[in-house]
């Protein structure tokens, strides 16, 4: 870890070199996650509430689905633009020096502009704390905070996932967007606003409804089944068959070549 830590500081320099750059990379995407949330609020302005959720209540959801998604976003981007680091040679280095590898191909690349939307997330977070005092009670406590580190590892292994089918395409796989921007964009809202198969999809096989929706039915008080705390534990698992597929990718690759 001590070597990833010389990693991320090395790229934080990096990025510091060009201030001015970086600041208005910082406020785009802080500004991307402002317009989403101005979109919620529009449409609550029109219709009141959805599906018998207020605003607060879908703020939670935002809250969750954005500053998870720009966490992993950010430290595991490597993953996401794998096949840069395969077409550029960077893996075939990667691969002869004695450190491991995962920890490797996470720094070389962490874009720290991308803590934007976790800035706008924070500060909603903590203005819904402050609105909303019951939210720490130590157990919603334990179920906001697991809610926030499951969102990252789902997202998280869904970058590993792309990085070990494109051991195989070696060009990255536009199609896996879909399940890393689409998922995080559905999970603004609570997910039974939605048609029953979404639903099913996102509860069985990308297992984000867990560290999303059923908790939060928990911390607003739509269900007291306290099994609903522990979900988003049960959906990191996740992570396993996504680095098997890394596994089985990496056994296979040789070298791309020059």
């Amino acid at each position: 870890m001590k070597l990833y830590f010389k990693y991320v500081a090395m790229q934080l320099k990096a990025e510091l070199e060009y201030k001015k750059a970086f600041a208005l990379s910082l406020f785009f995407k802080m500004l991307s996650a402002i317009s989403a949330l101005i979109s919620i609020v529009f449409l609550f302005d029109k219709f009141g509430s959805i599906a018998g959720y207020s605003f607060e209540e879908v703020l939670i959801c935002f809250v969750m689905s954005f500053l998870g998604f720009s966490l992993a976003e950010c430290f595991f981007r490597s993953f996401d633009h794998f096949d840069r680091i395969l077409s550029d040679g960077e893996f075939d280095r990667i691969l002869v020096r004695p450190r491991s590898i995962i920890l490797q191909v996470l720094g070389v690349e962490v874009e720290f502009n991308r803590i934007g939307r976790a800035v706008v997330a924070i500060a909603i977070f903590i203005v819904l704390l402050i609105k909303r005092p019951e939210l720490l009670q130590p157990d919603k406590a334990i179920t906001l905070l697991l809610m926030i580190i499951g969102n990252v590892v789902i997202y998280a292994a869904l970058f590993i996932l792309k990085a070990g089918i494109t051991f195989f395409t070696v060009q990255g796989l536009e199609i896996m967007n879909i399940f890393t921007d689409g998922a995080r964009d559905l999970t603004q809202y609570p997910l039974n606003i939605y048609q029953e198969w979404i639903q099913k999809f996102l509860t069985f096989i990308l297992p984000i409804a867990l560290v999303n929706y059923y908790p939060l039915l928990y911390v607003i008080g739509k269900s007291n089944n306290k099994f609903y705390i522990i979900l988003p534990i049960v959906a990191m698992l996740f992570i396993i068959p996504c680095y098997g597929v890394w596994r089985i990718g990496l056994k296979r690759y040789k070298s791309i070549g020059s």
